[in-house]
């Protein structure tokens, strides 16, 4: 068994408005809650950064599923939407959807196409971040793929 670890350091000084400061490997940002929860809006917060990381955990784990299974890519796009639900003050993420463009090859077959339909929604399943959050958050995929054309 191999067992990673991933470290962070934060400064936080003053209360709920301030602005904080975080670090983790080649991250290192300022943070805070966003304008849209009332807070000053500097630097990024809890909020993109689950997003971010349920964004680029499904990216990634997409775009080696392709390759393992020597797809013809052409590319892969994503953009996600993350909701967060207040009720009553209480801050609750409720859903994320990613939305892949994935787009093969030109001489890519109908037979490759279908494989990576199946590898489009496996893919979230796999995913560490989604395992991580399953249960807590929803996480739903509209996908685009396609072939290129001549």
């Amino acid at each position: 068994m191999a067992l990673h670890q991933f470290h962070l350091e934060a400064d936080w000084t003053g209360g709920r408005n301030s602005v904080g400061k975080i670090e983790a490997g080649n991250l290192q940002t300022e943070i805070s809650i966003p304008t849209e929860m009332d807070g000053p809006g500097i630097g990024t917060n809890p909020d993109e950064m689950l997003l971010g990381a349920a964004a680029t955990c499904y990216l990634i784990t997409l775009a080696a599923m392709i390759e393992r299974a020597n797809l013809p890519l052409e590319t892969i796009k994503l953009t996600s939407v993350g909701e967060v639900d207040v009720t009553n003050g209480i801050f609750t993420y409720q859903k994320i959807t990613h939305r892949p463009l994935v787009q093969l090859k030109v001489e890519a077959s109908e037979r490759d196409l279908d494989i990576l339909k199946v590898l489009v929604k496996k893919a979230e399943s796999t995913c560490m971040i989604s395992k991580a959050v399953q249960r807590n958050v929803t996480i739903e995929l509209e996908p685009e793929i396609s072939i290129a054309r001549l």
